[in-house]
């Protein structure tokens, strides 16, 4: 199962979210259309799925550890109805008793819920004792800088379960030094919760459209996170876990960082070994040769950190509102890996899977077309 580290400013706000079993992400005010940082924050809640674990980062520590849960079907909501619309005043004004939450602002538009698993301690470990626990485990967790939380893969996640487990032992039957949980706010959320507080990407993209092109790669992304976690009926084919931003070069200053729009991975059916690893390259307009060179980039480095030389682990996919002759032909030519497979007898391979998808924008979601 993946993992979410949410970064506060102080105990107290951890104390809240803990005791109620949600977390909210303020978002800024927007001015009638969604800005590239709000499409990301809704692109990881529509990444989040059940039983999926979550940690607290605050001043160097993390806290853990909590999962995922549903009511009524859903790990995730809209605070209030049309929060993830764009605007402020007129009918979808904000009514803080219309709200899910008994905390937050108008900026608190969505939320995830929670509860301890198998507790959330009050002893925090601190980020240097976590990276050094295992350090070969540790991508995403490297990059947390200037974001309200991060999404981390199962390898990751369990390297963070343990070395919090190991340091609160002692405290895992006696259930001292703990914060403490009550489900009042999940009975709450029961009773009141609607088909209208649902998450859809649908809403995201109608405010940033421009015909049938999105304007913001950013607000595809969110599209693509939604749709691979609950649409199995995609050229994309179904996956077990999906992320968007995801680390794709070697440690660096965080801004210099490469990061894949969409990565993914698959596991065989009935087991947890990964059978598949997914790489999507975004473009809201018509597709360019960099694009070509970008996404090969990628799959080199999934070959290399995840698949270990395997590529046929690697499906990789070009997302644009089209693609000319030229583009189709470049693929061609550029996106073939010859590899070998096996010692005794060695077996020699040939990759070529980066498919060329059209997308486009009809007001009911984003459509998808092989090239």
């Amino acid at each position: 199962m993946a993992g979410y580290i949410m970064t506060l400013d102080n105990l107290e706000s951890l104390k809240i979210c803990i005791n109620t079993g949600t977390y909210s992400t303020n978002l800024s005010s927007p001015k009638g259309i969604w800005s590239k940082q709000h499409e990301g924050t809704f692109a990881d809640y529509f990444s989040m799925k059940e039983n999926d674990n979550i940690y607290f980062f605050i001043k160097r520590k993390i806290y853990g550890i909590g999962k995922l849960v549903s009511i009524k079907e859903h790990c995730t909501y809209l605070n209030y109805i049309d929060a993830d619309k764009p605007v402020l005043t007129g009918k979808y004004q904000y009514d803080n008793s219309k709200a899910l939450l008994p905390y937050g602002t108008i900026g608190n538009r969505c939320f995830c819920i929670f509860e301890p698993c198998p507790l959330f301690f009050n002893n925090g470990i601190d980020m240097d004792d976590v990276l050094s626990s295992n350090p070969s485990k540790f991508r995403m967790l490297r990059a947390l800088w200037k974001l309200s939380f991060i999404k981390i893969d199962d390898e990751e996640n369990q390297a963070l379960f343990d070395i919090i487990l190991k340091r609160n032992e002692n405290n895992i039957i006696s259930g001292n030094d703990s914060f403490g949980f009550t489900k009042s706010t999940h009975e709450f959320i029961g009773r009141n919760v609607t088909k209208k507080h649902i998450l859809k990407s649908d809403v995201i993209l109608e405010s940033c459209k421009n015909k049938t092109i999105i304007k913001h790669e950013m607000a595809i992304e969110a599209a693509l996170c939604d749709k691979l976690i609950h649409d199995n009926d995609t050229p994309f084919g179904k996956w077990d876990y999906i992320s968007h931003q995801v680390v794709a070069s070697p440690f660096k200053a965080i801004d210099y960082m490469d990061k894949m729009d969409v990565f993914g991975y698959r596991y065989i059916h009935g087991y947890k070994t990964r059978s598949k690893y997914l790489v999507i390259e975004v473009k809201k307009d018509i597709a360019k040769k960099e694009v070509v060179d970008q996404i090969m980039k990628y799959v080199d480095w999934i070959q290399a950190e995840y698949a270990y030389g395997d590529y046929s682990m690697i499906e990789a996919y070009i997302v644009a509102s089209n693609f000319t002759k030229d583009i189709i032909e470049y693929r061609n030519l550029q996106c073939i890996r010859n590899f070998s497979k096996g010692y005794r007898p060695t077996i020699s391979c040939k990759w070529d899977y980066v498919k060329l998808i059209r997308y486009s924008y009809e007001g009911a979601g984003l459509s998808f077309e092989v090239v």
